[in-house]
């Protein structure tokens, strides 16, 4: 007998990373709608992630909070002719600079190892993985005077780079990519409302701003499982009622959460 027989559980991440956790509620017997409340698009302005991908070199970090930046940055450097190394020397000649890598956490990890094969990463938190956790691990390792790079959403909050810059960083944000409502959400999301379940999955406070959005005031009070303190602050944000919080913020972790959240079945 699964720990979610009988349960319906919404998954509102995209089709890509969603289907590794949609697979993992399943294995627990829930019935899993998947209505993904975001897209991934091309930044509005694409250059400043095309300047600094160009020289690498005068970066000291390069941290990356998820799946979605790795992809970004890869795709930047094919379309510069550039090679898929980050950190490891590559062109330039012997001796030349190239950033360390940071990790917010496993999934960005293994897509950094995925798309990056030639690369390590040299720091990630133990086990709070979020901006958080981060700083908390660049306040051990030490990173004053060090010029950090982050590419990120459109949308990025501020917290990682003002934890940064507190500890004397100098940090360029520059946006990877954006996120979107896909077309059709409103509908989607609507039809889900009709049919019911028991707990909506957030992995991210845009998804969470998103689906808000497009189900018109509908979403209030809806019980919900978060996958760390930043979507835990949109969702309450957004009047959910937030039953549990990830712990760690994995797939894994927000499957536990979710069983924890509905209980026995």
């Amino acid at each position: 007998m699964g720990t979610l027989d009988g349960r319906r559980v919404l998954v509102t991440r995209g089709k890509g990373p969603a289907s590794h956790l949609a697979v993992l509620l399943a294995e627990r017997g829930a019935t899993v709608l998947e209505v993904p409340a975001i897209e991934i698009v091309a930044p509005p302005a694409p250059e400043p992630l095309e300047e600094a991908l160009s020289d690498l070199g005068r970066y000291d970090w390069i941290v990356f909070t998820s799946a979605n930046a790795v992809t970004a940055v890869l795709g930047g450097l094919v379309v510069q002719g550039l090679p898929p190394r980050l950190a490891s020397p590559a062109g330039g000649g012997p001796g030349r600079k190239r950033p360390s890598i940071a990790s917010v956490g496993r999934a960005t990890t293994t897509a950094l190892r995925s798309s990056f094969p030639e690369d390590r990463v040299s720091l990630e938190p133990e086990a709070q993985f979020s901006a958080a956790g981060l700083v908390e691990a660049f306040a051990r390792r030490g990173i004053a005077g060090a010029r950090v790079l982050v590419p990120a959403s459109a949308r990025a909050r501020e917290e990682l780079a003002e934890g940064l810059r507190a500890l004397g960083a100098q940090v360029d944000v520059v946006a990877a990519y954006s996120t979107v409502e896909p077309a059709g959400l409103e509908d989607a999301v609507g039809h889900a409302l009709d049919s019911g379940f028991d707990l909506a999955l957030f992995a991210s406070p845009s998804a969470v701003e998103s689906f808000a959005h497009a189900a018109r005031g509908r979403e209030i009070g809806l019980p919900v499982a978060v996958i760390g303190p930043t979507t835990e602050a949109a969702a309450r944000s957004a009047r959910l009622d937030v039953r549990e919080v990830a712990r760690p913020s994995t797939a894994e972790g927000l499957v536990a959460a979710a069983e924890r959240a509905l209980g026995p079945p």
